[in-house]
């Protein structure tokens, strides 16, 4: 099979990449750091014996993402399942104090970019009637907190972006799944979210959340499932999480 993951030079992307290079299957990496992905692509081709290729480009610029993407070669092209996931929180401040670039960046990235690369792929699944396409959402998209307003909001278009999908996609015999996590390490989420305050960004000490490879190891459990079978979302969080604004913070267990 043939795996297009967007964001995957960080966090829950490159984990995915790696479970589905561990599986076997040929893949196309996306990202805005060309080294990262150079060696990420490296790396995965010569441990598992893969096919890669890689594309270099900023899911919010749809002309980047619609050259990069049309300029696969057709055995490229024949991609089996997309995962988007490509996302990111930035700012965390309440509604009337927001900043206005930080709710662009937020929109553009995770509802804008989603639909960029999903136009440009989707297509090709129709075209041979089979496919599957995975969006990464988040409990933000199934619940708000305070200072999550629009990152929260961009999560539940997601939410609502993975249904409508389905229903549009259905009768070209591909699936459209999501997976929904609370807190996730391994990642850069909370860096970025904090515009790189690394004391602030310090979110995960007290507590142990999921990990960037339990949501590959989810991710890879969609896909693999029969043909018959659509895991439409699924919501995780980890075991001392038991929504976004409750968690045991005693310590690691």
């Amino acid at each position: 099979m043939i795996v297009c993951i967007t964001g995957s030079t960080s966090g829950i992307g490159k984990a995915t990449a790696q479970e589905f290079a561990k599986q076997g299957h040929d893949l196309i990496l996306t990202g805005r750091r060309k080294d990262r992905l150079s060696i990420l692509s490296s790396d995965l081709a010569k441990k598992y014996s893969i096919k890669t290729t890689t594309l270099c480009f900023d899911v919010r610029d749809y002309s980047a993402c619609e050259s990069a993407l049309n300029g696969l070669t057709d055995d490229w092209k024949k991609v089996d399942i997309l995962v988007n996931n490509a996302g990111l929180a930035s700012g965390y401040d309440p509604i009337h104090e927001g900043d206005l670039a930080d709710w662009n960046r937020m929109i553009d990235t995770n509802v804008k970019g989603l639909l960029h690369t999903t136009r440009i792929v989707s297509p090709w699944m129709v075209a041979k009637k089979s496919g599957h396409i995975i969006n990464v959402c988040s409990t933000a998209g199934h619940e708000v907190y305070p200072n999550g307003n629009v990152y929260c909001a961009s999560k539940h278009a997601v939410d609502a972006l993975t249904k409508g999908m389905r229903i549009d996609l259905h009768k070209y015999n591909i699936k459209v799944s999501q997976v929904s996590p609370a807190h996730v390490e391994e990642t850069e989420f909370a860096e970025v979210r904090f515009h790189g305050d690394k004391e602030r960004a310090k979110i995960y000490e007290d507590f142990n959340p999921l990990k960037s490879r339990d949501v590959a190891e989810i991710i890879y459990f969609m896909a693999s499932r029969p043909f018959n079978v659509n895991i439409q979302d699924i919501l995780v969080l980890g075991t001392q999480q038991a929504s976004s604004l409750i968690i045991d913070r005693s310590g690691r267990k």
